[in-house]
């Protein structure tokens, strides 16, 4: 089943697909049912090239909301609104929680 992303993706990528074969009147799903019947390598190969053909932009966009994230959260460790612990303590509080 494919979540709401996915499906925004697909649509994304599909349709300029579409557009430089315009005669060909392919659904999405045929198209996806086409490219999960290729060897491994190949999907891997078309995975990585429709990976590459989604708009940059975005891209950029997320590389600066993660930088603002980022330095959001060291001034809360310089500012003392958040206090540090060590590798190891964070890795048994999470080995902790998730054998909960």
């Amino acid at each position: 089943m494919h979540t709401s992303v996915q499906h925004e993706i697909c649509q994304v990528v599909f349709s300029r697909f579409a557009a430089y074969f315009p005669v060909m009147s392919l659904s999405v799903e045929q198209i996806a049912e086409e490219a999960l019947s290729l060897p491994s390598e190949a999907r891997v190969l078309l995975a990585d090239r429709l990976v590459e053909s989604l708009d940059s932009v975005k891209d950029e966009k997320i590389h600066r909301l993660w930088a603002a994230e980022a330095l959001r959260r060291r001034d809360e460790v310089r500012n003392g609104r958040v206090k540090t612990i060590s590798g190891d303590k964070a890795l048994a509080r999470v080995r902790k929680a998730v054998a909960r």
